[in-house]
């Protein structure tokens, strides 16, 4: 069939069948709007280089599993692509690391914040010992949930709800209303 007149519909049953030469017919198709709309949500160019690649390959993966509601494959592609650059956003923001100045300015009410933090190691100091541990390794050193679930013999589950509890136990803690 002629690559030009062939319809998405067809390409996309094509892929299913795992061919590759319908797969570059869509990529060629595609990959310049789909670039130009990740480009509107992602921040970088190897973000949206990375974001489109993913939008084909999870095309690749998928093909066999969904039907296409109109007879191109560009809303669902769009909507993948949307999908993998709000992802990516994302991923960014959480390993977006601030960096503080080298010289803090002292705040009048240190005093207050000294104190809470005292209440906060007094209570900690009351948990039991694994729920002490796990506020040392999480809260206090800044250490994955994975690390301390590792270092402790227990699952990423447990250490999530065990600093869940203790969070919420020291937040009563320390605030004077106890909410």
């Amino acid at each position: 069939m002629n690559p030009i007149t062939e319809s998405d519909t067809n390409l996309a049953l094509r892929v299913a069948l795992r061919d590759k030469d319908a797969l570059a017919e869509v990529i060629d198709r595609h990959a310049a709007t789909l670039t130009r709309y990740a480009w509107a949500i992602a921040s970088s160019r190897q973000d949206v280089e990375e974001i489109v690649q993913d939008t084909f390959i999870t095309l690749w993966s998928k093909a066999g599993s969904f039907q296409l509601a109109h007879e191109s494959l560009l809303p669902w592609l769009l909507v993948v692509c949307r999908n993998h650059s709000l992802n990516s956003v994302r991923k960014a923001a959480r390993s977006r690391v601030d960096a503080l100045p080298d010289e803090l300015p002292i705040r009048e009410d240190e005093a207050l914040a000294r104190e809470r933090l005292r209440w906060v190691r007094d209570e900690i100091d009351t948990l039991a010992p694994i729920d002490k541990r796990v506020c040392e390794l999480c809260l206090l050193e800044g250490r994955s949930y994975a690390e301390a679930a590792e270092m402790l013999g227990l699952s990423v589950g447990a250490i999530t709800q065990r600093v869940l509890r203790s969070r919420n136990r020291l937040k009563k803690a320390v605030t004077p209303d106890g909410y």
